[in-house]
């Protein structure tokens, strides 16, 4: 039983591991109220766990209603130097961010981004994986 037990502890490990190795690096920004209507779903209202796609994750309206856990891993700028809080959302696409006023791979909502960093960044380096 011991044995099996280990086994199952490695495999956690190295399946844990393997999604950190996947992580795809972008940046992040935010936007704030009022969050409807968006690209995807119009006035429909998702809450407030949501982001707009920049054309990085766009692909032509596929990335909507995908979720994604997003990480800060530290600053753009030397506004803020250490803006993470340490914690990660998971946020869903409802929208597009398109260039040229995206600024970011991910455009946050106000409230997803705060959970992430501190607003006053403006705008950190992040990890994020579709989940």
């Amino acid at each position: 039983m011991e044995k099996a037990m280990q086994v199952m502890v490695i495999v956690s490990l190295i399946g844990s591991l393997a999604s950190v190795a996947y992580a795809a690096q972008g940046t992040s920004t935010f936007y704030t109220p009022p969050y409807v209507p968006s690209s995807c779903y119009g006035f429909e209202n998702k809450g407030v766990m949501i982001a707009a796609a920049s054309d990085a994750i766009w692909n032509n309206r596929a990335a909507c209603g995908r979720r994604y856990s997003v990480t800060c891993t530290g600053p753009t700028n030397q506004g803020v130097l250490q803006p993470c809080t340490g914690r990660s959302v998971v946020v869903t696409i409802v929208d597009y961010c398109p260039p040229p006023g995206c600024r970011g791979t991910i455009d946050l909502s106000q409230e997803a981004f705060s959970q992430i960093a501190n607003p006053d960044a403006g705008k950190v380096n992040i990890e994020y994986n579709q989940v």
